[in-house]
């Protein structure tokens, strides 16, 4: 039976990917844009065309799996609007879902995330709940505008510190878990990095590894609202949501650090500067 990777092209949906196929799995790469995942794996995996709005998608994409990988895009801001695939996910017997979360969300009503967990369980469908610590990709990619123009790290934060993670982490922790559908069914793993930062120390980091100077100005709310509405046009539910994460960041909700990611893989989560080296070509 194969695996169906919801969001494959994404920035955790192509480590999924990879980490399966060593792993010796079959892969069912789901999206709206069949051309570009086809580009991206070539004919490593079946590429199937899917869309969380378009019900008419899941059958086809459902057929012949018997895990999932679930990722809600960024767009859906309800709950509800994932619960018609969770329907087709029991109707077709998955064996196991793991959805891509975050973390704390168990003591968290507020983000859709939340009632998408209780959703699935309430269905019992045999989960692994994987809810990541911040991803790294945050910085190197809709925030690295204002590192690479500004020098500066442009993000409502305070002075609150993240057990930041790397997505290609992430992508090996979700992959695990899928792999041994069995061992790790009804479970859920907060998985972080090995060291928790503030902003100021991500921007030390960055200025080191660069050698820009780079600052944290520490924006309030209502600058970020402002600039990433009004200047860079970005879509108001969007930011409004990442306000709210912010502000729960700011209530200390990110700065956990847990062993998971070494127990589920048996290797340490990359720290930040390794993952800044890395991918320098996004902040210079």
């Amino acid at each position: 039976m194969k695996i169906l990777i919801t969001g494959a092209s994404g920035n955790v949906g192509r480590y999924v990917i990879k980490e399966l196929l060593s792993k010796g799995e079959s892969i069912v790469a789901a999206g709206t844009n069949v051309e570009k995942l086809k580009q991206m794996f070539d004919d490593r995996v079946d590429a199937v065309q899917f869309d969380f709005e378009n019900q008419k998608s899941f059958d086809k994409a459902l057929t012949g799996v018997d895990r999932v990988f679930l990722m809600r895009p960024p767009h859906l801001g309800k709950s509800e609007d994932m619960y018609p695939f969770i329907d087709a996910m029991k109707a077709h017997h998955i064996k196991l879902v793991s959805f891509l979360s975050l973390m704390g969300i168990e003591n968290n009503t507020i983000p859709p995330h939340y009632k998408i967990e209780k959703y699935i369980e309430k269905l019992g469908i045999p989960y692994a709940h994987i809810r990541p610590g911040f991803f790294m990709q945050n910085l190197s990619g809709i925030h690295a505008a204002e590192i690479k123009e500004k020098n500066e790290i442009f993000i409502p934060a305070g002075k609150s510190k993240a057990s930041f993670i790397d997505a290609e982490d992430i992508g090996l922790s979700a992959a695990t878990l899928l792999h041994q559908s069995e061992k790790y069914k009804n479970t859920a793993h907060t998985i972080t990095g090995s060291e928790s930062l503030d902003y100021y120390q991500i921007a030390e980091i960055l200025s080191k590894v660069t050698g820009k100077k780079i600052i944290y100005p520490k924006p309030s709310f209502l600058k970020y609202r402002n600039c990433y509405i009004k200047q860079r046009g970005l879509d108001k539910n969007y930011v409004n949501v990442t306000i709210a994460l912010y502000f729960m960041t700011r209530m200390g909700t990110a700065k956990r650090v847990t062993n998971e990611f070494y127990q589920l893989t048996g290797r340490k989560p990359r720290t930040f500067h390794e993952f800044a080296s890395e991918h320098i070509k996004c902040f210079i």
